[in-house]
């Protein structure tokens, strides 16, 4: 099993490629479905979103434009259970199809506190699509409509995901190791 090291921490190899580029094309193609004769805009989530917005946008064939808002609420490896917003809306989002694509929704906290924030702007829709979802850990239970892959509740990195800012760039997911 391939492990790397970020800081202190080691990290075993968890998602491959290959599921990464499945899970992509399973939401890809949900969406394209759903979205065939509609516009849709889609608002990632940065900074852990990058990844996954630019390749799933890539596999879009709908009428579609993207916007990104950037948030923050961990600290090193957990959450601090505070959001905070830091770069907003530039898109007029009023009576539009909005699908908000995070990478990972686990306790529910960021993509309620945005959803709350959003409905504001009074969208038509309002769709969550996350690249990983972490139900054990889900406090909020806010349903989401796209899910690429369920997880443990395992700490990760890779694929834009990060501990401490390092790791987004890895091509694929890892878990940490247990001490």
């Amino acid at each position: 099993m391939k492990k790397i090291k970020i800081l202190d921490k080691e990290f075993e190899i968890f998602i491959n490629k290959k599921e990464i580029e499945n899970a992509l094309n399973k939401i890809a193609n949900q969406v394209n479905e759903d979205y065939k004769d509609k516009e849709v805009i889609f608002l990632g989530i940065l900074n852990g979103s990058f990844m996954f917005a630019s390749d799933l946008f890539k596999k879009l064939k709908v009428k579609a434009k993207i916007t990104f808002l950037k948030l923050a609420s961990y600290d090193g490896a957990s959450s601090t259970g505070k959001v905070k917003r830091l770069i907003g809306i530039n898109e007029v989002i009023e009576d539009k199809n909005l699908i908000i694509l995070e990478d990972i929704v686990d306790t529910g906290i960021t993509i309620d506190h945005i959803i709350r924030q959003l409905k504001g702007y009074e969208p038509k829709e309002i769709k969550i699509a996350s690249f990983l979802y972490k139900p054990d850990s889900d406090k909020k239970k806010i349903p989401i409509d796209y899910i690429g892959i369920e997880i443990p509740n395992d700490f990760i990195v890779g694929y834009g995901l990060d501990y401490d800012g390092y790791g987004r760039n890895l091509e694929e997911i890892y878990k940490i190791c247990d001490s």
